[in-house]
């Protein structure tokens, strides 16, 4: 049986009005910690504020939304499904989980790497030795989805945080995982967007690239939901 936040969930789903009523889309935020032992932990430098904005601007509209999310920093929208992960791998077992979708937009910031094998212990600091530790890939999530042979939702939204040549390694990015949208945006430290209140986006699909004017991640949520509402039109 479902638990009983999920079926109020669905029931106000289920009641709500709008243009993307009867859609039940997934969306993914946050960071995730991949451990290195008990006490620490590789992340990335996410909030979760605009994978949070883009669900809650989604179930405004009225759909079904399967809200994965990492330890972020913000609370959850309401009137979304959560699910929560510390981990690359527990996140896409979770976005498995919630398929079939209509929509899926990734947003979170997955961490690239883990330890391949994560102490139990606390690894202690010795006098003249550093532990040596070895990484393994995590699993790509975005990719994974994208190039799904059955069942692959029908808009696919990738994020691409980049540092450098923005628009084009985040076009090479979308090429490369197979999804239909990327959404582009520079976190250089002197941007301020990573962990901020505004974000300022280039929108990359087939019809090319689109530069959105700096707005707030809430205004950014709320006009690419539009978008997402005329895709699935």
């Amino acid at each position: 049986m479902a638990e009983p936040l999920e079926i109020v969930t669905a029931i106000d789903a289920a009641l709500s009005d709008g243009p993307l009523k009867g859609k039940r889309i997934v969306v993914t935020s946050g960071p995730t910690h991949e451990p290195i032992d008990p006490v620490r932990y590789i992340a990335n430098r996410s909030s979760g504020a605009q994978g949070t904005a883009i669900a809650r601007a989604l179930a405004t509209l009225g759909a079904e939304v399967i809200f994965v999310t990492g330890p972020a920093d913000v609370p959850p929208p309401e009137r979304v499904t959560v699910v929560k992960v510390e981990t690359a791998q527990q996140m896409l077992e979770a976005v498995q989980g919630a398929l079939p979708a209509d929509a899926a937009v990734f947003a979170a910031a997955v961490a690239d790497w883990r330890v391949a094998s994560a102490s139990n212990s606390k690894i202690k600091k010795t006098k003249g030795g550093l532990p040596v530790l070895e990484f393994a890939e995590n699993p790509d999530i975005l990719a994974t989805v994208s190039q799904m042979e059955q069942g692959r939702p029908g808009l696919v939204v990738g994020f691409a945080a980049e540092t450098d040549d923005v628009v084009e390694n985040a076009t090479a990015k979308r090429a490369r995982k197979g999804c239909d949208w990327i959404v582009a945006n520079d976190v250089s430290h002197e941007t301020g967007i990573m962990g901020g209140a505004e974000n300022d986006i280039t929108l990359i699909s087939d019809a090319g690239a689109e530069d959105w004017p700096r707005m707030s991640k809430s205004d950014v949520a709320t006009r690419l939901a539009e978008r997402i509402t005329q895709a699935l039109a």
